[in-house]
């Protein structure tokens, strides 16, 4: 079935029609809009900016945290549409791991935010080396009790990260957010989510705009036969494993255009296609080695 040509407006004002996200059920109960964007490497004004033209094209999923520092930008575009339009993540930096840090870092966060109550908090690397991420996660699990955030996750953790976290708390993540692209396609960290339960979220979905994903002939040719771009067929097809996807831009016309992959529905000679092109390419740190 090809996917429907979707046009991108120059400002979001011209948007006609919200497109509906689907969402992803979370092992807690709750759900998760299944596609939103993210705000890594934007300055406060592009954040904010990003996020109202974002919300007016039918987002309401929005990804920042600590370390990307433009938490009290998000905070000033959800205050100007509402808090209740919008699912907000934001992460724990590296530096803020251990028990007592990581809740003075969540008041932080909040602080920034400018929030009462946050959607899901991640901690956003697994920091090995500082060997205090069993104990982050045990304060994680503190604050979603207390019913200051609604569910409690983790990013760039690897299966044994993982099993260690389940095995000395009892406490299983909703997500795991990780490195994520036709070229990185991560099945043995997905056969495990898949085992305890844990949403797969992707970050850097179209590579970074590294090493000519988006150029690969077969998701051109993919792309061609479907009437839509690359990029829309690289989201549909984190739409179609069933991964939570936080594609970023600043760029109006293309916040539209990422949302409106939600409409390209891949076939399984496509999705038997993609699978082909990984290559093991990795464009962010490997999260064994990054603290």
């Amino acid at each position: 079935m090809p996917g429907r040509r979707w046009s991108a407006p120059a400002e979001p004002q011209e948007v006609d029609v919200v497109v509906q996200v689907a969402t992803v059920s979370l092992n807690d109960g709750t759900t998760i809009p299944q596609l939103g964007i993210g705000v890594f490497q934007m300055t406060e004004a592009e954040a904010e900016a990003a996020v109202l033209c974002a919300h007016d094209a039918g987002y309401t999923l929005v990804d920042t945290a600590a370390g990307y520092r433009n938490e009290a930008a998000v905070g000033r575009a959800v205050a100007q549409r509402g808090r209740e339009a919008f699912y907000v993540t934001t992460k724990l930096a590296n530096d803020d791991h251990g028990y007592d840090s990581a809740l003075s870092a969540f008041d932080a966060s909040m602080g920034q935010l400018g929030f009462e109550h946050l959607d899901l908090y991640l901690i956003h690397w697994p920091a090995p080396e500082r060997e205090a991420y069993v104990e982050t996660w045990r304060a994680l699990a503190r604050l979603r009790e207390e019913g200051r955030v609604t569910s409690v996750g983790v990013s760039n953790f690897e299966p044994h990260h993982l099993r260690r976290l389940v095995e000395e708390t009892g406490v299983v993540p909703v997500v795991n957010q990780i490195e994520l692209h036709p070229f990185l396609q991560q099945r043995e960290l997905r056969a495990l989510h898949s085992e305890l339960g844990i949403v797969t979220e992707s970050w850097s979905p179209l590579g970074s705009g590294k090493g000519d994903l988006l150029a690969h002939p077969v998701l051109v040719r993919i792309a061609r036969e479907h009437g839509v771009t690359p990029a829309q067929v690289v989201l549909a097809w984190h739409l179609a494993i069933g991964a939570v996807v936080i594609p970023k831009s600043v760029t109006p016309a293309r916040i539209v255009e990422n949302i409106a992959s939600t409409g390209v529905v891949l076939t399984a000679e496509d999705l038997d296609a993609i699978a082909a092109v990984e290559d093991g390419t990795r464009f962010g740190p490997h999260p064994d080695h990054f603290s």
